[in-house]
């Protein structure tokens, strides 16, 4: 599935934009992620939101993709319309020639520049209330279900190593698609799950089995490198308090080669639509002026402007 974000935007003065109009039928590309994902979901909302928040001057179309490493790899092709999503650690890998990036260097990583945050890819460890578990120490002889092949699979099972209870738990054969189901007939006692939250599978699990969230200690989210999150009490059902977990922020992305004034109309109708957004989906209710901190790399210029006009605190690195 291929589509494009049109961006015409011949009313730059209705955006209030200092400079001039931009060039008329802008077109940018917005990458996100697989049309079954919630952050393709994410990308068809910020679509709606440019729509409005511009009158109709912004039109955007989502282009699906297959992963944030894809996104990243395909800026070697791209120009000034491509915008994309992914973990800023993998930009900085890009730019460096490491990992899944070595022998695959090209200048234009060097070119890469943030434009705003999106929800970040946050850990949940459920358990389902029967199970008795009320801290990672407890998982010692519970079953539990990480699924196959996502980052939240490859990130639980690094916990459980971290954390010393690989060899004490025993790992279900089960997608995680069916986590829920299996909690409830009890081939589970919890799974793994890695998503922006408000997370649906937990959600459901919450509504249907009742369920406890770990929360993970400062010294095990030390532990994990990751930066840490809090998901406020009261998101699911039943949860009294705070959870402590850990979160891969995900940031949408851009190039020097796209011009400082559509940057700037991009960064800023997303800023002021993001709280029509959270009236729709509660994820967005994340994605607030502390995430920028996880943002490692330089902004994009023209966002800079915006950041600079609407007294965000930015770094030095950043600019």
């Amino acid at each position: 599935m291929r589509h494009f974000i049109c961006a015409t935007f011949t009313a730059a003065m209705a955006l209030g934009l200092a400079a001039g109009p931009l060039a008329a039928e802008t077109r940018v590309t917005y990458k996100s992620a697989k049309s079954t994902s919630s952050y393709y979901q994410m990308g068809v909302q910020i679509a709606e939101a440019m729509k409005a928040g511009s009158d109709g001057d912004i039109i955007v179309t989502v282009e699906e993709s297959q992963g944030s490493v894809q996104n990243v790899m395909e800026v070697r092709a791209r120009g000034g319309d491509y915008v994309f999503t992914t973990p800023p650690a993998l930009v900085g890998l890009a730019q460096q020639g490491k990992a899944m990036f070595e022998g695959k260097g090209d200048p234009a990583f060097d070119e890469i520049r943030a434009l705003f945050p999106i929800p970040s890819l946050t850990m949940h460890f459920v358990m389902s209330k029967d199970s008795g578990v009320a801290s990672i120490d407890d998982l010692d002889g519970k079953t539990i279900l990480l699924g196959k092949g996502s980052f939240g699979a490859r990130e639980g099972e690094k916990y459980l190593d971290l954390f010393g209870l690989m060899d004490k738990v025993q790992i279900a054969d089960v997608e995680l698609s069916g986590a829920v189901p299996a909690m409830k007939n009890g081939q589970i006692d919890g799974f793994v799950t890695a998503g922006s939250w408000p997370a649906p599978n937990v959600i459901e699990a919450a509504a249907s089995t009742g369920v406890t969230v770990l929360s993970l200690t400062d010294e095990q989210i030390e532990m994990t490198k990751r930066a840490l999150l809090v998901i406020p009490a009261g998101t699911y059902a039943g949860q009294e308090t705070d959870i402590q977990t850990t979160s891969l922020p995900v940031v949408a992305f851009a190039t020097t080669r796209m011009d400082d004034d559509t940057a700037y109309a991009l960064t800023r109708t997303f800023w002021e639509g993001r709280a029509a957004m959270a009236e729709a989906a509660p994820w967005w209710n994340g994605v607030d002026e502390a995430l920028m901190a996880n943002i490692s790399g330089k902004l994009h210029p023209g966002a800079v402007r915006y950041y600079e006009e609407a007294g965000f605190t930015l770094t030095d690195g950043q600019k």
